[in-house]
């Protein structure tokens, strides 16, 4: 009996420890699910716009000295950010996982006009064709009101990217701002600032001259970086978000690339617009050959690469503007007439009436008055190029020409090791870039 009441005794403690046991291990296993769900919030509520981001310290340390040895400016905690977020893949690949085989990449570029952005998206929305191919938006820095407009397109494959090393992102360095800036008209000796004044005197202003440095990242970055793109060897589209594009361009750039060979085999590119922004086409039965515009152009690899080979001529001519920098040095200097290729009615329309540089200010973004009604009519949105028309050649078109000294705005020593740095950085054999996508 004794022996009996041990034994009872002796299998309670056991399952009194049991219990007690399991309730230990309960309050270890809530614990360590609180710590992991507080390690995923701080995670992905760390900045707006960006919870993709992995904060893992050995890539910023990777980022950080890839800068350092091609001698690009410091970066701040953001410009790593953004550097790390243009390493995702495009979305949308679940709604549309293959990419028709010949088709154009387009490559949208932005500033901060958040109103024409809308109109740039709708308009794209509509043209036919458009989820065959990706469409890449390139971001001037970060602004969050153009991220979101972005973020809620669902009508094909999109890849964003944004300018690391853009003025907006340095509020209070180079590129930005420095506290010991020249402005204006200062005498940098006089003073003790920094800074090199243009050929009429005046020192950089950063968000003027943020516009030729985005420009020349973001076709360094889409033709030699990206690893959607750069062993894209066909024509890539480019357009600014302020270009309303019909119905019917992308069908259409199709057949120019396609007819350009055979009508226009000295064409560098191929136009969806009139190179003056304020004509709609003439309307014939004919292909046109002019210089090339700035509104809705394509070229190809083998045009890039002599653009990059111009780096020196394009990141000295003092001019803040990529346009007239590439129409008053760069194409001259190719030896032969820069010629692209579009039909005799427009595809695309430049409706911009609020300045890139004049019309932002600190905390609003640039607005004009009024909606953009623009007339789409049925020609537009179906091809209306015809493979049999001739082809109509424009000769000393006026516009700006080799010999044109520029408008100023781009006279720092800064600003042109910058450019020249741009042109560089994904022909380095041990960069950043090529060991995080080739792993």
């Amino acid at each position: 009996m004794l022996c009996i009441v041990s034994s009872m005794a002796n299998c309670r403690k056991l399952r009194l420890k049991d219990s007690a046991l399991k309730r230990l291990l309960s309050v270890v296993v809530v614990t360590l699910l609180g710590v992991l769900l507080l390690i995923v919030s701080l995670r992905t509520n760390t900045t707006p716009g960006l919870s993709e981001l992995d904060e893992d310290l050995s890539e910023i340390a990777d980022i950080q000295s890839f800068s350092e040895k091609l001698n690009l400016p410091k970066q701040n905690e953001f410009s790593i950010r953004l550097a790390k977020q243009n390493q995702m893949p495009p979305r949308n690949r679940d709604l549309y996982p293959k990419l028709a085989k010949d088709h154009i990449t387009i490559v949208l570029y932005v500033h901060n006009r958040p109103q024409y952005l809308q109109v740039v998206v709708k308009s794209l929305s509509k043209v036919v064709g458009i989820s065959e191919t990706l469409l890449i938006v390139s971001h001037d820095g970060y602004f969050e009101e153009m991220n979101k407009i972005v973020e809620g397109i669902k009508f094909c494959q999109v890849k964003q990217i944004f300018a690391p090393y853009s003025p907006h992102v340095f509020p209070d360095s180079f590129p930005g701002v420095s506290s010991n800036d020249c402005k204006e008209k200062d005498d940098a000796g006089k003073k003790h600032c920094v800074g090199s004044p243009d050929q009429y005197g005046n020192h950089r202003s950063p968000r003027i001259v943020s516009l030729k440095h985005h420009w020349w990242w973001m076709m360094n970055t889409v033709w030699d970086g990206l690893k959607e793109t750069r062993g894209h060897n066909g024509h890539i589209l480019f357009i600014e978000e302020d270009h309303f594009i019909y119905p019917n361009a992308y069908r259409n750039l199709q057949l120019l690339v396609s007819l350009k060979p055979i009508k226009c085999p000295d064409c560098y590119a191929a136009n969806l617009a009139p190179c003056d922004v304020n004509l709609r086409g003439e309307g014939w039965d004919s292909l046109i050959a002019e210089r090339m515009g700035n509104v809705g152009y394509a070229f190809n690899r083998t045009v890039w690469r002599k653009i990059h080979k111009k780096a020196k001529e394009f990141c000295f001519f003092d001019d803040y503007n990529w346009d007239i920098t590439m129409w008053a040095t760069v194409y001259p200097s190719f030896g032969s007439p820069v010629y692209t290729l579009r039909g005799p009615r427009t595809s695309a329309v430049h409706f911009g009436k609020c300045g890139l540089h004049q019309g932002q200010g600190q905390t609003n973004a640039c607005i004009d008055n009024g909606s953009v009604n623009m007339q789409v009519d049925d020609i537009d949105k179906v091809a209306n190029i015809r493979s049999e028309w001739g082809v109509h050649v424009y000769d000393n078109q006026p516009g700006y020409k080799a010999g044109f000294k520029g408008w100023g705005g781009w006279g720092d020593d800064r600003d042109r090791q910058l450019c020249l740095n741009f042109a560089q950085m994904y022909h380095s054999h041990n960069t950043y870039l090529s060991a995080v996508t080739m792993s």
